[in-house]
């Protein structure tokens, strides 16, 4: 039986992208011939995601589209519990919306843990010789500082804990209790998955295709801030 990677698509307000992501994933040819499992969870978005997601479903039957949809707002980290929730897949990976990250490479994540190396693998943006926009220094300063503080404390070398391509077996993922509803996901996932023992977590470098603002990079400062609480709290008193 070839195994199936559960692809988590968090959205609030993507009109412009969903369907072009959509698009990536269905393309990508999976190594080992592995399944694809799309769960799309709109997080109450005030645009038409929601039609463009529905048109899209509608154009592509042969694709395994999952639609889930919050009626109120409640944040990335709770649209991504819902699409944890809700996988079936042997794997599990989240792939923004936008189009920072290039599908193409989920075969990158995948082969540690099909050559049965791994259990989880990060996808870093600093690592590896592949392109990556250059956008903003503090930015960069940020998240290396927030990496740097964590594996401080999970006794981990990481080099980019905020990616957002994050894989993990589904046993794995399911089996962690997760509360933080926005961009604390991060740190608090990867506080919970270094406590877990003989946990097999690998590093490779993909790509990054980052947004400005005005193109609709929704991260700020106060999710920064936030993130070193999620540090402190989930590695010491969690």
């Amino acid at each position: 039986m070839p195994h199936t990677l559960s692809v988590i698509v968090p959205a609030y307000n993507e009109e412009n992208t969903i369907q072009r992501i959509l698009q990536k994933i269905g393309e990508v040819e999976l190594m080992g011939g592995t399944q694809k499992e799309i769960i799309v969870v709109n997080d109450c978005s005030a645009d038409n995601t929601e039609r463009r997601v529905r048109e899209f479903q509608e154009q592509h039957p042969e694709m395994n589209i999952v639609y889930k949809k919050h009626e109120v707002n409640k944040g990335k980290g709770a649209a991504l519990r819902t699409g944890i929730q809700s996988a079936t897949g042997d794997f599990v990976i989240v792939q923004d919306a936008d189009l920072e990250y290039d599908p193409n490479e989920f075969n990158i994540l995948m082969k540690p843990i099909l050559d049965g190396f791994a259990d989880v693998v990060y996808g870093s943006r600093f690592m590896g010789g592949r392109p990556h926009r250059i956008l903003f220094f503090w930015h960069t300063i940020g998240n290396k500082m927030l990496t740097f503080a964590s594996n401080m404390f999970t006794n981990l070398n990481l080099t980019d804990m905020e990616t957002c391509y994050k894989m993990f077996r589904r046993e794995i993922i399911q089996g962690i209790t997760l509360k933080e509803n926005r961009f604390g996901f991060e740190p608090e996932v990867t506080a919970k998955i270094a406590k877990i023992p003989k946990i097999r977590i690998y590093e490779v470098g993909i790509s990054y295709y980052g947004r400005t603002y005005e193109e609709g990079k929704k991260i700020g400062m106060k999710d920064a801030f936030r993130a070193l609480y999620c540090i402190i709290r989930y590695n010491l008193f969690s």
